[in-house]
């Protein structure tokens, strides 16, 4: 039980890391742009915010097995359409999001969806760059299910393994090399 709780952990701080670290070079780019413009931008917590949230987001979704149904088909399969799942999640999550807001706001609900369509362009904005960003993540997260529980893990940050002796394992223990 504690073992699997420290891998939830493991992972939920690495997907909220690598999340953080893209938006933060967003919002260090936006920032650099409005300078040019004379507007004070800065918004690195809210980025962390949303990193944990999102990354939280995306443990419940894979709880669900959210985007399971191309596993073990080619990876670009898999990636593919765990990204847009994914990406569909957080479209569902922004939304509830707004609504929630707007409740506690004391806002009913046609007046939330009243203030929800002219920010549609920037919610799509948003889903698009988490759309962009899940690629990768989720291209390592496939690679990583090729390997044993936690080998990907330790080949980057502990043990510093080769990939050929990795890979001779794998290819080992697969079916194709019998």
């Amino acid at each position: 039980m504690l073992q699997r709780f420290i891998v939830e952990i493991r992972k939920f701080g690495l997907i909220a890391a690598f999340l953080f670290f893209f938006f933060a070079a967003f919002n260090n780019y936006q920032r650099l742009i409005l300078r040019q413009y004379h507007i004070e931008y800065f918004q690195y917590g809210y980025s962390l915010i949303e990193a944990l949230i999102l990354g939280k987001v995306v443990l419940l979704g894979e709880i669900f097995h959210l985007g399971d149904r191309f596993r073990g088909k080619p990876l670009i399969f898999s990636t593919l359409y765990r990204t847009l799942s994914f990406s569909l999640l957080v479209l569902i999550f922004a939304v509830l999001e707004h609504f929630v807001k707007g409740f506690i706001h004391g806002q009913n609900f046609a007046a939330s969806l009243q203030e929800i369509a002219p920010r549609g362009a920037e919610i799509g904005a948003k889903i698009i760059m988490m759309f962009i960003a899940f690629i990768p993540m989720f291209a390592i997260w496939e690679i990583s299910n090729l390997f044993d529980e936690g080998k990907l893990f330790e080949l980057f940050f502990e043990h510093g393994g080769t990939a050929d002796s990795a890979l001779a394992d794998m290819t080992k223990a697969s079916p194709l090399s019998q």
